[in-house]
């Protein structure tokens, strides 16, 4: 089984880059070409829901289906409702137990150090998506990167389409920052910046 990996840092990240996030950003462009500031932030909201109830092995709704398309519609104090869920996710995972076994997320049955690992690269890569497109700074730690790597690096070319985990990789040269390698593998081109 993979070491338990404290997803309160990456939890708590996001929750200050939502913080940032202002309605003036909603509509903007962010490095996922489908998709704007407001639909990731939906997206954030509904895959917190999901892996918590992933890592509480709740096999009723959430963890049945694969996730919808976010439509950026977003609950009225949105920002205080991913507070909550963000916290909720650190506290599941903190459960030796959200670890071992299976799971599912998304409608598919998966080991749950492989959903653990998943819900740290959704936090980590869209914060990253969600830094960039609202000029926010953004830094990871090094075993949260390492871990996210090591976990891309699983996924087969095959498996890298428009609509899956990850798009097509993008070419980043060997010796990039550890963060820029990670978003090259997810699909994003490092030196993405908003239009205009």
């Amino acid at each position: 089984m993979t070491d338990m990996i404290d997803l309160s840092v990456a939890t708590r990240r996001m929750d200050r880059v939502l913080d940032g996030i202002g309605d003036e950003h909603l509509l903007a462009a962010t490095p996922c070409t489908e998709a704007t500031v407001g639909m990731l932030v939906d997206h954030v909201l509904g895959l917190t829901l999901a892996f918590t109830a992933a890592a509480s092995k709740d096999f009723e709704g959430l963890t049945d289906a694969p996730p919808t398309l976010p439509t950026g519609e977003l609950p009225g104090g949105w920002n205080d409702v991913a507070t909550a869920r963000l916290s909720a996710l650190a506290d599941a995972w903190r459960d030796p137990d959200a670890w071992a076994g299976t799971t599912r997320a998304g409608g598919i049955d998966l080991p749950g150090e492989i959903a653990g690992l998943v819900a740290l690269d959704e936090l980590v890569v869209h914060g990253w998506d969600l830094a960039v497109a609202t000029g926010q700074p953004y830094a990871c730690e090094p075993d949260e990167i390492a871990a996210c790597l090591a976990f891309a690096g699983t996924v087969s070319d095959e498996q890298r389409t428009e609509g899956a985990l990850f798009g097509p990789a993008v070419s980043v040269p060997g010796d990039a920052p550890a963060l820029h390698r990670l978003l090259g593998l997810t699909g994003r081109d490092p030196s993405w910046a908003p239009p205009g």
